[in-house]
C-alpha cells in the first residue's frame, strides 16, 4: 500500500474540517491556507470527497465545505481506498487469496502480503479522523445539541514470537 500525495492532502483537508466540525462551511481558500495545500488541487480532491458523500458543500457568502458526518464515523480505510485504491500491494484480499490458492511455489510470499494487508486494513479501519485530532478525540455535538467527546483509540499491533503480525 502506498498513500499518494493526493491521499495525504485528502486526509489533511478532512482533519482541518474535523477541527471545525459543526462550525459551518469552510472556504477552500481557508482550508488550503491553513493546511498549506495547493488550492486548485484541493478543489479536485474536495469534489471527489463530495461525490463520495464524505463532505458537503454550501454556496454563497458563507459557502465552502464541511463534513457530512461526524469525524468519528469517517475511517481512514474509506478515504485511502477512495483516493488510492486497494490496501494491498497486489490488489485486494480476494485477489491475494486466489494467488495463495493457485500458486503453490509462491504461496508463502502471498500469505505474507495478505498478512501485511490484513494488519494495515485493521489499523486503518479502526482509525477515524476523530482519532487523529490532538488528544485523540474531537468535540462533537450529540443529537440533543450537547457536546460530547469521541473516545481515543490506542492502536497497537502485536507481534508473535515468530515476528508475524497477529490478525483476526
Amino acid at each position: 500500500m502506498k498513500v499518494s500525495q493526493k491521499g495525504l492532502y485528502s486526509l489533511q483537508a478532512l482533519m482541518m474540517l474535523a477541527r471545525h466540525y459543526q462550525q459551518g462551511a469552510i472556504r477552500i481558500r481557508d482550508i488550503a491556507y491553513e493546511e498549506n495545500l495547493p488550492e486548485k488541487f484541493l478543489e479536485l480532491i474536495l469534489l471527489e470527497l463530495k461525490n463520495a458523500r464524505i463532505v458537503e458543500s454550501a454556496r454563497g457568502a458563507k459557502g465552502g465545505y464541511q463534513l457530512r458526518r461526524p469525524p468519528s464515523e469517517i475511517r481512514l480505510s474509506e478515504i485511502i481506498r477512495l483516493i488510492d485504491g486497494p490496501l494491498a500491494p497486489f490488489g485486494d484480499a480476494e485477489q491475494l487469496q486466489e494467488l495463495i490458492d493457485r500458486d503453490d511455489d509462491r504461496r508463502a510470499l502471498y500469505e505474507v502480503f495478505l498478512e501485511v494487508r490484513d494488519a494495515a486494513a485493521k489499523i486503518l479501519e479502526g482509525t477515524t479522523i476523530a482519532d487523529l485530532m490532538p488528544g485523540g478525540a474531537v468535540a462533537e455535538k450529540s443529537k440533543n445539541g450537547k457536546k460530547k467527546r469521541s473516545d481515543a483509540r490506542v492502536l497497537a499491533m502485536t507481534m508473535s514470537a515468530g515476528g508475524h503480525a497477529n490478525h483476526e
